[in-house]
């Protein structure tokens, strides 16, 4: 792997590299790595932050000027890109129901579901999660176990700058329907995002279930409920309301996972 990484650095430094064969087989082998889950964008490490590998995203990135534009043919639709389709996937054990896309490049874990929805190459989606109904996962996303992204909801992708940290959903996680979360978010571990809650970087997340506001940005606590929500802001034309989201509350320890989701939506009257 070191060999590989340092083959992959040295091209995105110098891109005449790309005309080496040795550099065009170490392009394709990112590509494959990933498409089989065997490395990531990011990963999780021991003490509960995440490491980005940015050298993974610089190979994809290479991989845009050695691909070739080409027509895909699946029964009476077609396509015209440069990145195949990923396939195999009762080899994988992963549900794919029609019109379901996910590119060569990504990585499903056996147990995971896609409804009529969409996966971009470079993102990791784990056992057990279902991607629902017009979601989206883009480009280098990270998507733990077990979670559940609800009809539409966009997981924003990232490849450039190589450093910049993709989206993250932890394990367990609700994302109810219409949510957006990008530029780099990460939801963490078993949190629950009410329909329509919107986080990117500037977005203030903030606690108000306890007797003083605690403000967030780019990150939800673990087990955290998140509502949308707005404060007023001044301008120099008045004051307006600006969106922000609001952790209203906690889900219940004493419950299990699945039992827990749904007592924290009812509890707080949480739309999803």
């Amino acid at each position: 792997m070191d060999n590989l990484r340092t083959t992959i650095e040295a091209a995105w430094e110098d891109r005449s590299l790309l005309q080496e064969k040795a550099t065009q087989e170490a392009v394709q082998e990112v590509l494959e790595l990933l498409d089989k889950g065997k490395i990531r964008v990011a990963e999780p490490t021991a003490d509960g932050n995440w490491q980005v590998n940015d050298w993974v995203k610089k190979g994809v990135v290479l991989y845009f000027p050695l691909a070739k534009m080409e027509t895909i043919e699946v029964g009476p639709f077609e396509f015209h890109d440069k990145i195949p389709l990923k396939k195999n996937y009762a080899d994988l054990g992963v549900r794919v129901v029609p019109h379901a896309i996910a590119r060569y490049g990504s990585f499903l874990e056996s147990g995971a579901i896609m409804m009529p929805s969409y996966v971009n190459l470079g993102a990791w989606v784990g056992s057990g999660t279902m991607v629902d109904t017009w979601a989206t996962v883009g480009s280098c996303a990270q998507i733990g176990r077990n979670v559940h992204l609800s009809g539409g909801v966009g997981i924003g992708g990232v490849l450039e700058p190589p450093q910049a940290a993709p989206t993250i959903i932890e394990d367990d996680c609700f994302i109810g329907s219409r949510c957006i979360v990008v530029e780099g978010v990460r939801v963490e571990k078993e949190a629950v995002l009410g329909a329509n809650v919107v986080l990117t970087q500037s977005t203030r997340i903030i606690d108000v279930s306890g007797n003083e506001p605690v403000t967030y940005k780019g990150r939800v606590p673990a087990r955290s409920v998140v509502i949308p929500g707005s404060y007023t802001k001044k301008f120099p034309a008045g004051e307006y309301q600006v969106p922000c989201a609001l952790i209203i509350g906690q889900r219940k320890e004493s419950t299990n996972k699945k039992t827990s989701l749904n007592d924290a939506l009812r509890d707080h009257s949480v739309a999803v």
